[in-house]
C-alpha cells in the first residue's frame, strides 16, 4: 500500500522516535525545521504530530514544544508502534512483555472458550487449524492462519472486552508469530500443540485448554528465544521476514536522521505539499 505525504511523514517520525533516534526524551526539532527538512507543509508536519500524540509518543503544549514521551507511555496495542519497534529491533524487554501479557490474557479467554464456545466457533477453529496445516503442507501464508486461530479462540471466549483486546492484540501476536515460525520445523512442531488446545476446548475441560494454551505460549517463546540468540545468518531472515510483516503499509521517506538533526535528501516522489 502506498502511503500519502502524511501518512509518510508520521511513519518516519514515529519510528525515528521509536529508535531514539530523534527526540531522546527531550524537544522534537521546531516546526520549521521539521518542515525544512522533511520537504512538507506546516499543515502535514502539524497532522503527522496530532496522530503521533494520539499514539502516545508525544506531548505537545505551549511554551514547552512537542517532546518525546517515555516508552512506558506508548500505545503499545498500536500497529503502527509495533510495526516501528519491530523494524528498528526487537529488544529481549519487549519480547518479555509480550510473553507476560500472553500468559495473562490467552489461558483466561481459553478456559472461557472451553465453556462457552458455539457450534459455530468449534468450526471456525476447525477451519483454521486446517488453514495451518495445509499452509505447512503446501508452504502457504502459516502465520495468517495461525492468527486466525487464535483470534478464533479469544471470540469464543464470548467475553466483548476479550474479544476486543483480540483486535488490539493482532499485530502483538503476528510479530511473535512470524518470529516464531522461522525456527526449522517450527510450524510442524506447533501444529500438535494447536491442535491440544483445539481438543481441549471440544472436551469442555477448561483445565486441560488452559494446561495446553501454556504449553503453546511457552514453547513459541522459546523458539522466538531460540530465534533472536541464533548467529546471524539464521537470526536476520528471522528479523527481517518480522519487520516486512509488520510493516508491509510503512513507506520510509528519504531522509536519514543524523545526531537528531533530520538531513534531508530529496522529496518524496508523491509530495504535492508546497512549502510555507
Amino acid at each position: 500500500m502506498i502511503k500519502n505525504v502524511h501518512g509518510n511523514t508520521v511513519d518516519f517520525l514515529g519510528e525515528a522516535i521509536v529508535a531514539g533516534r530523534l527526540g531522546r526524551g527531550g524537544p522534537l526539532p521546531s516546526e520549521p525545521v521539521l518542515c525544512r527538512d522533511l520537504c512538507v507543509s506546516r499543515t502535514v508536519v502539524r497532522e503527522a504530530i496530532k496522530s503521533l500524540v494520539a499514539k502516545g509518543l508525544v506531548q505537545t503544549g505551549p511554551k514547552v514544544g512537542t517532546r518525546v514521551m517515555p516508552s512506558e507511555q506508548w500505545n503499545w496495542f498500536d500497529p503502527d508502534v509495533i510495526a516501528w519497534q519491530t523494524k528498528t529491533g526487537l529488544t529481549s524487554g519487549f519480547v518479555s512483555d509480550l510473553q507476560e501479557l500472553r500468559r495473562a490474557v490467552e489461558p483466561a479467554a481459553i478456559m472461557l472458550a472451553a465453556k462457552r464456545a458455539t457450534d459455530a466457533d468449534i468450526a471456525g477453529l476447525e477451519s483454521a487449524y486446517a488453514g495451518m496445516k495445509k499452509a505447512i503442507d503446501e508452504d502457504g501464508d502459516y502465520v495468517r492462519q495461525d492468527l486466525l486461530f487464535h483470534q478464533s479462540l479469544l471470540r469464543a471466549s464470548h467475553n466483548r472486552m476479550m474479544i476486543q483486546m483480540s483486535k488490539a492484540l493482532s499485530a502483538l501476536f503476528r510479530t511473535s508469530f512470524e518470529i516464531s515460525t522461522v525456527k526449522k520445523n517450527g510450524p510442524r512442531l506447533s501444529l500438535p500443540l494447536h491442535r491440544a488446545v483445539l481438543d481441549a476446548v471440544i472436551a469442555r475441560d477448561s483445565a486441560r485448554a488452559e494446561q495446553a494454551c501454556l504449553r503453546l505460549i511457552d514453547s513459541a517463546h522459546d523458539d522466538i528465544e531460540q530465534v533472536l540468540r541464533s548467529p546471524a545468518g539464521v537470526a536476520a531472515p528471522a528479523r527481517h521476514r518480522a519487520r516486512t510483516a509488520a510493516s508491509k503499509a510503512v513507506s520510509s521517506l528519504p531522509s536519514i536522521v543524523v545526531a537528531s538533526k533530520l538531513i534531508p535528501s530529496s522529496p518524496p516522489t508523491n509530495q504535492k505539499e508546497t512549502f510555507l
